[in-house]
């Protein structure tokens, strides 16, 4: 792979956390709307975007019928891990939120092992057990702790992008184009969306639509950049940078809504980091 293609994986990956931690924060200014609400508008702009790109474009909306279970697989995987960043985005500090979705380069790399069969050695399984570890002190198990489920979520969220982001990766190396993967995702994710608003739709004031535009705007900004990152490079060579994202949260967090992680939180971004950095200089070594 060339050099310049690694570059570019890193500025895609890390304009992506940027758009992501807005996102998280839109979703919460838009105050108290059904979870599968927010995230239809999310991907609804998502889904208006990737088709103006490719009408422009002048793409063509063909894909290889071999990849249908891997684009389907990819937006399962993609609005799970939606709707349980934004429920968790919406009962944790906005830190906590984002550190427990960034769990997902770690489960992308156990995805890519069933997706794009490469290997997982021992040391990575050590890292990746640490992370975990991390992780359980974001989540504090406990059921007297009443952010245990919201935690709960948020971890699974981060399981089920790691997952989504390994097919993408997938569907890049098949020479699936980016666009068409968003634009696929997007309009599965909505459709699935729509029996829950049917049964549990609430109406929204304009400030709400304004935040859930917003949202839906810094989404799409970063699915086009991360689908970019993992199509640029692996995951392994590049997802470290992800963690920017809770640099930006934690900033936005503080300034916009006074949240301050608890210790425990903090040791638990403190290890979970620690492994994301041990885990990228110990792939890039590997590579050499």
């Amino acid at each position: 792979m060339k050099i310049n293609q690694k570059y570019k994986g890193v500025l895609m990956i890390i304009l992506s956390a940027f758009c992501f931690a807005l996102m998280n924060m839109f979703v919460r200014l838009s105050g108290d709307l059904p979870t599968p609400e927010k995230g239809f508008f999310r991907n609804l702009i998502a889904f208006i975007f990737a088709l103006a790109i490719m009408l422009k474009n002048k793409d063509s909306f063909h894909f290889q019928r071999k990849n249908l279970p891997l684009l389907l697989g990819r937006s399962l995987a993609g609005t799970l891990g939606i709707l349980c960043n934004f429920y968790a985005v919406d009962h944790l500090a906005l830190g906590d939120a984002s550190i427990l979705n960034k769990m997902s380069p770690f489960f992308a790399i156990v995805f890519s092992l069933i997706f794009l069969k490469e290997r997982l050695t021992l040391p990575q399984v050590g890292i990746l057990t640490l992370a975990f570890v991390g992780a359980m002190f974001v989540v504090k198990p406990s059921f007297s702790n009443a952010e245990f489920f919201p935690s709960l979520c948020g971890l699974l969220g981060g399981i089920s992008a790691g997952a989504a982001y390994s097919m993408v990766r997938a569907l890049g190396v098949r020479g699936e184009k980016g666009s068409f993967i968003v634009l696929f995702f997007s309009g599965v994710s909505c459709l699935s969306m729509i029996p829950f608003m049917i049964f549990d739709f609430k109406m929204f004031t304009l400030s709400q639509l304004v935040m859930l535009l917003l949202a839906g705007l810094s989404a799409a900004g970063g699915q086009f950049s991360i689908t970019a990152a993992y199509t640029y490079a692996p995951a392994r060579e590049i997802s470290i940078y992800d963690y920017s994202q809770i640099i930006f949260a934690s900033a936005l967090g503080f300034f916009v809504f006074s949240d301050i992680p608890d210790i425990f939180s903090l040791v638990g971004y403190v290890v979970i980091v620690i492994a994301a950095i041990v885990m990228f200089l110990y792939n890039n070594r590997q590579a050499e």
